[in-house]
């Protein structure tokens, strides 16, 4: 055992809430989520930051020393890796995401490079034991949301956006849904359950409103699998439902044909069943018109509207909207006419029209007493 100080500690393994000094064994277990600390050997001019737990991104620089958890990543446009059967200190593997995902990198995308090479120097301990010098290998269960059995969204409305592949534009889609939800005075919470560990997408819907956000690395989960994406989801679904939001708005991470468990979760039927509204973002005319044949005919799903860069113009949005006859409204540029049809098809329309009655009322107060509403 022995010290080791860390430069960056990657935001996969915030359950753990390292501090900058840790304490290193020789004995690795290779196991998806066991955190370990490794030095950085290689340099890199794209893809070359780290998310760290406080959200930022730091630069990543040969020398440094990182703390990320063992994982796997199937991308369709980014690295793909796995966790190696043995890991020991010196073995040389590779920084897969932002988030700080370690293992060996097996493909990846020409456009991003080669992935950062890095040195591993040994399993990250912790000290559960009060008094006690005894070391227990950290993994990013540590602290973890307790799973849930059962799924139970309140009677509370689920907005899922599902995607035609990466970088379709769900998060855009759900941070404007997010934020008009809040301009319409609605309480909001939004959460995603399936992809690669990195908290952006959720901080981002935080920034734009949410009250309350989940991912399912708060799970304990590097990377989701068919066989855990609807455990993460419906866990995810029934806590942020005990927060008794107006909406949940729910990111399902990767593409309808990915590899990250979404059609497992379309699958299920309890969960199914819980959406009142699916979202599709699509990355093209194409890929809209068959996203929406396929949520219909694989899993009885009627699209509730398109967005995503399938709809970045006018032209296009007619297209789509045409033939895959679904409203097609784009997140950017539409924001309010896409929540208008979400708000419409959710069943959340009397509640916005009072809380905008509410509003009025209380601005009206204020004008009559000479203040504003903000003092009431």
């Amino acid at each position: 055992m022995k010290t080791v100080l860390l430069d960056k500690i990657g935001s996969v393994t915030l359950n753990c809430r390292l501090p900058r000094e840790v304490r290193v064994g020789g004995e690795i277990h290779a196991v998806e989520g066991s955190v370990v600390a490794v030095r950085v050997l290689t340099s890199k001019s794209t893809y070359n930051t780290l998310e760290l737990p406080s959200g930022r991104f730091s630069q990543v620089k040969p020398g440094d020393v990182v703390a990320g958890a063992l994982g796997h990543r199937k991308a369709l446009f980014g690295y793909s890796g796995h966790v190696p059967a043995e890991v020991k200190p010196g073995d040389k593997l590779n920084l897969l995401n932002l988030g700080g995902v370690i293992g060996v990198h097996d493909g990846g995308s020409p456009d991003l490079g080669a992935p950062f090479v890095v040195e591993v120097l040994g399993q990250v301990l912790h000290f559960p034991f009060l008094g006690e010098r005894i070391g227990v290998p950290a993994h990013i269960t540590q602290g973890a949301l307790p799973v849930e059995e059962t799924l139970d969204v309140r009677g509370i409305p689920v907005v899922a956006i599902v995607g035609s592949c990466m970088n379709a534009g769900k998060t855009a889609a759900a941070c404007s849904l997010v934020q008009s939800f809040t301009h319409q005075g609605l309480r909001v919470v939004a959460g995603k359950t399936t992809g690669v560990s990195l908290r952006r997408d959720i901080l981002s819907m935080e920034d734009a409103g949410a009250r309350k956000v989940a991912v399912f690395t708060d799970l304990g989960i590097v990377t989701t699998t068919p066989n855990t994406a609807p455990q993460a989801a419906r866990t995810i679904l029934t806590h942020l439902a005990r927060e008794r939001p107006d909406v949940i708005v729910l990111e399902l991470g990767d593409g309808l044909l990915g590899l990250y468990g979404v059609n497992e979760i379309l699958s299920t039927a309890e969960i199914r069943a819980s959406f009142s509204v699916v979202v599709l973002a699509a990355s093209d005319p194409v890929a809209a018109w068959g996203g929406v044949q396929l949520l219909r005919d694989r899993y009885g799903i009627e699209c509730t509207a398109i967005t995503g860069p399938a709809t970045d113009n006018a032209a296009a949005a007619r297209l789509v909207e045409e033939q895959a006859g679904c409203p097609a409204r784009n997140a950017r540029t539409q924001a309010e006419a896409l929540a208008s049809v979400v708000v419409e098809r959710s069943g959340l329309a009397s509640l916005v029209a009072a809380r905008s009655g509410t509003e009025a009322n209380g601005r009206a107060m204020a004008a009559a007493a000479g203040g504003s509403s903000d003092d009431l």
